[in-house]
Formats: C-alpha cells, sequence, structure tokens
C-alpha cells in the first residue's frame, strides 16, 4: 500500500474501507421495510445471509422533511388512503423500533446505519453506537444537516447524486475531508445503463486523492455494479428488498436477495483478482511453461544466470 492509500482509509465500526481492504459492502433496506419491522429483520437477514457488512435505513423528521403544503395530499396505501404526512410517519420506526433493529443486527453480527434527513434525525441517530453516518444526494447542499454531521466524529458517507462537481467540492469543505467517504451515483430509480458514468470513479479519485471513493447503485441488474468495483469503488451500496413487486419507489430499483448473494459473492471474487498489479510468475505457472515454452529466451537465461551469482555472493545461513 502507497502512504497516500493509507491517507484513504475510513473507519467504520471495526472495519476499515479504502484501497487494500476488502469493498465495505451495503444493502439499503431505505424504506422498502414499509413500516414493517418484519419486513426490516427479514430485509436485515437476507444482508447478513449474503455476507454485507453492514444494512442502511433513511431516517426523517416527518414535519421538518415534508414541504407543508403536502402534508395533506391524500393518497392511495397499502394501508389505505391517507394524506402524505401521515404516510411519512407510518414508514418511520421510533426509538422502540430502532432499538429492536440494534439488537437484531448484533444478533445477526451485521451493522447498520443511516441516512439522517435532517438535525433531529442525526441527534436520533446519536443514540445508537452506529458506524457512520450517510448523506443522501438530496441532501448535499444541506450545510446545515453536514456540519451536525460533522460534528459528531463519525465517518460521513457522502453520495453525489444530482450534484455538480461544483456543489460537491463545497460539501466536501463543510464536511472536512479527513472523515468522508465520496460515493459516486446516479439519482434516477432506476437510472439507465448509459447515465452511471462510472468513469466518474476515476474522476473522484483524481479529484480527491485523500479520500475513498465507493459507488452507490440504483440501476437495475448487477453487471454495471460489479464494474464499479472493478474500476475501484471502495464502498458498494445497493437498496434492497424482499420482492421488487412490493409496494414503494425503491423497490423496482432494488436488488432481491438472490440477487444480493450472487452480487456479494462475485464482489468477492473481482477483489480477489484485481491483485496488486505488480507481474510475477505465479509457481502455478512454472509446469505449463516448462511444458509449453519451447524457446527460453535470451532474457529468461540473464536472469537465470543474475539469480545464480546472486545466490553465490550471499553468505551462508547457519
Amino acid at each position: 500500500m502507497t502512504a497516500n492509500a493509507g491517507h484513504r482509509l475510513r473507519t467504520l465500526g471495526d472495519k476499515t474501507a479504502g484501497p487494500g481492504r476488502p469493498v465495505y459492502v451495503t444493502g439499503e433496506i431505505g424504506i422498502n421495510h414499509n413500516g414493517d419491522l418484519e419486513n426490516a429483520f427479514a430485509l436485515i437477514d437476507a444482508a447478513a445471509d449474503a455476507g454485507c457488512d453492514a444494512v442502511k435505513f433513511q431516517k426523517r423528521t416527518p414535519e421538518v422533511c415534508t414541504p407543508r403544503d403536502q402534508w395533506e395530499i391524500e393518497r392511495d396505501t397499502p394501508w389505505g388512503r391517507m394524506t402524505y404526512i401521515d404516510y411519512r410517519h407510518r414508514v418511520e420506526f421510533d426509538e422502540d423500533g430502532y432499538r429492536a433493529i440494534d439488537e437484531y443486527c448484533r444478533k445477526r453480527g451485521i451493522d447498520w446505519f443511516a441516512s439522517p434527513w435532517d438535525v433531529e434525525s442525526v441527534a436520533f441517530l446519536e443514540k445508537f453506537d452506529v458506524p457512520a453516518h450517510k448523506v443522501a444526494s438530496a441532501s448535499l447542499t444541506d450545510d446545515e444537516l453536514l456540519r451536525a454531521l460533522r460534528a459528531t466524529g463519525r465517518t460521513v458517507i457522502l453520495s453525489t447524486g444530482m450534484s455538480t462537481p461544483r456543489q460537491i467540492r463545497h460539501a466536501v469543505e463543510v464536511l472536512g475531508s479527513d472523515n468522508i467517504l465520496l460515493c459516486h451515483a446516479t439519482s434516477t430509480y432506476p437510472a439507465k445503463a448509459e447515465e452511471l458514468n462510472l468513469r466518474m470513479i476515476h474522476t473522484l479519485q483524481a479529484e480527491y486523492p485523500n479520500v475513498p471513493i465507493g459507488y452507490s447503485g440504483h440501476e437495475t441488474g448487477l453487471q454495471t455494479t460489479l464494474a464499479a468495483v472493478a474500476l475501484g469503488a471502495v464502498f458498494v451500496e445497493r437498496h434492497i428488498t424482499l420482492d421488487r413487486a412490493m409496494w414503494g419507489s425503491d423497490q423496482a430499483a432494488s436488488v432481491e436477495p438472490g440477487g444480493l448473494q450472487r452480487l456479494v459473492r462475485d464482489i468477492r471474487t473481482i477483489e480477489a483478482s484485481l491483485g496488486d498489479g505488480v507481474k510475477k510468475v505465479y509457481d502455478s505457472e512454472l509446469a505449463p511453461m516448462k511444458k509449453l515454452r519451447r524457446v527460453t529466451g535470451v532474457v529468461a537465461e540473464a536472469e537465470a544466470a543474475e539469480a545464480a551469482g546472486t545466490a553465490e555472493r550471499e553468505p551462508a545461513r547457519v
């Protein structure tokens, strides 16, 4: 690991995210639990069984995060027709709910954290020993929220969807670069492949050399998330669901349990295959070399002679 890479490590609970470390995989439950703790527990099970490092929720204070002129607008929901403000309350867990989630995650050996959408929600989450806080792309321009998150001293994961380079730079300045992890994202649900722009991972790596870069995906399918890992994403987040046909705005852009199993499996295969970038001849190649290479070549002969000379010069070890 280079000295610069060492500056790009971030603590997430008892794990570390950054170059040279296993990709930190988060299953975003968000509000796909539809306000039902049993759904939340089932999604935690799916993430733990797949080998995810964490699950993530969203935490809002409905009266703060819902525009006042939308409170009384009625909508059809699985629980009948209700006002939008009542719906926002219906899909939020209270402190007892999060205590149950915290206990369940501990039992399953998986971390949890959340995206707070307002300062009051930051204070709420600080009641728990979460490994990090997440800034949703929609909140990137909320300086008050960013300052509250910075004040916690925890690692802050910042998604950059629907944001300009200047807005991202300003958010990084408000948060400070020492304790953040940036995620490339496209905030369309689901996002089109041609709008994912995965090369932004390299752009962010160059723009913020002391910050680890991850990927928050909202596409359908798994291939493009795996490509993000191959491009160097050290953190991966995907929405997860029990069934994409369930009611809710995020379900269609989410990964079902079987897909999540394959995603984590393939991420581990890809990170193992990337190696260190230093060319070497593996022991497993020696037999094929002996069998298939007809001409040894002048370079191999010179290397063998150099190796023999070095061996002769080295003092015998006792």
